[in-house]
């Protein structure tokens, strides 16, 4: 079971149980305990962990107009944050960044993701190519940094005996950029070779920060490669990728905390854009179900439609202007999944979120074939001589037509489920100045 899934159904039994009193309590933290161990977080950290919340939940004072629920759920969040680090700060400076790893972690494709993100501040970034034992690695880096348009020095005659020479060269002629990022070489496994290599480049470069890139799905195993990496080049911060599709990520993050490293950033994707600097605290909140409302206005500025959206997200309730409004703004915004994820709705269906292009075309031609009474009052859409007039209206079938409607009434049943437990995640907001960006959202979707 996916980490947050796993932790937001966990604390929907407790956030929704009649009597919440210490067998309720006990059997949350046992579930908590199988969701963390089958993450592939550290087992003692896991036993240390849900300890603590059990401890805390029977002991602990509840704050004044605070429910024991809301108790429970502030407990968890907190000594969730607690194992998986603090906020990373990135420096928007001139600088220059080191980045290394081993094969398969993503490092080359990190650098553009780099570059994108320090780019968006207003520096000019370069990069140097370094993995001077792999062409190919080369050539990956120079395409990546056409994608991004940033600029790029490599020379292909250069080997590993040179790399002082390589350094000084990409230093030179990268002089007029405010960011230089290097792309050392990788390796199948840390070794001696690799060790001096990075010790060498250290020396010329003279990093401001040396990153190191891991993959999510190594789990525990990233603490280890933070630990190796840090004794030949001091690792100032650690970039986790491949976040958006791994099981292993609350591992990898964990351990990399429990190794005394930062995790700085975390890959969410493939595209350049899908690089997040590291929150705990935010994290944590998708983990157990807040919503994110500083992503969402982030994104709802970009949206062609931000009215509609606003809307649905101050008052819990979905219509189908709203619902055209996402699909309109999708390809602004992302996926219509991440979209109402960030709204706290963490959990839905696959088969709401799982539509390709071609099926969210269909749907928007349907809602545009409605009338502006029907946009509005979705129940309308209920009558079957309404589906068929949308249906011919939109070229669509009349049976493509009712899916639409059936995907709407399971989207706007969860909103509504957001809806009811408002009162919840006002009263905890209240309590948790570390998410007191959430306040003013309409539901709490554990």
């Amino acid at each position: 079971m996916d980490l947050g899934s796993g932790i937001r159904k966990a604390l929907a039994k407790i956030t929704s149980a009649t009597v919440v009193d210490e067998k309720a309590i006990k059997e949350l933290v046992k579930e908590l305990q199988r969701v963390l161990i089958s993450n592939d977080v550290n087992v003692k950290l896991v036993f240390g962990l849900t300890k603590r919340i059990e401890e805390k939940a029977l002991t602990e004072k509840q704050a004044a107009g605070m429910g024991l629920r809301e108790h429970i759920v502030r407990i968890v969040y907190e000594e969730l944050v607690a194992i998986l680090g603090e906020k990373y700060e990135p420096k928007v400076a001139k600088q220059r960044i080191l980045l290394c790893g081993l094969f398969g972690a993503g490092k080359t494709t990190s650098i553009s993701k780099l570059a994108r993100f320090y780019q968006s501040k207003g520096l000019k970034v370069g990069v140097i190519a370094g993995d001077v034992h792999r062409p190919a690695a080369i050539d990956q880096l120079e395409q990546l940094a056409k994608q991004v348009r940033c600029e790029f020095y490599g020379n292909r005659v250069i080997k590993s005996p040179q790399i002082r020479q390589l350094v000084l060269e990409g230093l030179d002629k990268l002089k007029s950029c405010d960011v230089i990022i290097f792309d050392s070489a990788g390796r199948s496994a840390f070794d001696s070779d690799l060790a001096n290599e990075l010790h060498e480049v250290g020396e010329a470069f003279k990093p401001d920060e040396n990153f190191l890139v891991v993959s999510a799905d190594m789990g525990q195993v990233a603490g280890r490669q933070a630990e190796e990496f840090n004794h030949a080049v001091p690792i100032t911060g650690v970039i986790v990728t491949k976040m958006d599709g791994s099981g292993k990520g609350g591992g990898a993050l964990s351990a990399v905390h429990a190794s005394k490293s930062k995790v700085a950033f975390i890959g969410t994707g493939e595209k350049p854009d899908a690089l997040e600097v590291f929150d705990a605290k935010r994290f944590v909140a998708r983990l157990v179900g807040f919503p994110d409302l500083e992503a969402l206005l982030t994104k709802v500025k970009e949206a062609s439609d931000e009215q509609a959206l606003q809307k649905a997200m101050e008052s819990g309730e979905l219509d189908y202007e709203a619902f055209l409004a996402q699909m309109k703004a999708m390809r602004k915004m992302g996926p219509l999944k991440h979209v109402m994820q960030m709204l706290g709705a963490y959990d839905l269906p696959e088969e709401v979120v799982g539509k390709g292009e071609e099926k969210m075309k269909s749907f928007e031609a349907a809602v545009l074939s409605m009338t502006k009474k029907e946009r509005e009052d979705p129940d309308l859409m209920h009558q079957k001589a309404r589906q068929e007039r949308v249906a011919r209206g939109s070229g669509l079938k009349p049976d493509e037509v009712r899916e639409l409607v059936s995907n709407f009434d399971k989207m706007q049943k969860m909103m509504k489920g957001m809806k009811k437990n408002r009162g919840l995640l006002k009263r905890f907001t209240k309590m948790s100045p570390d998410l007191e960006k959430l306040k003013g959202m309409s539901g709490f979707g554990a």
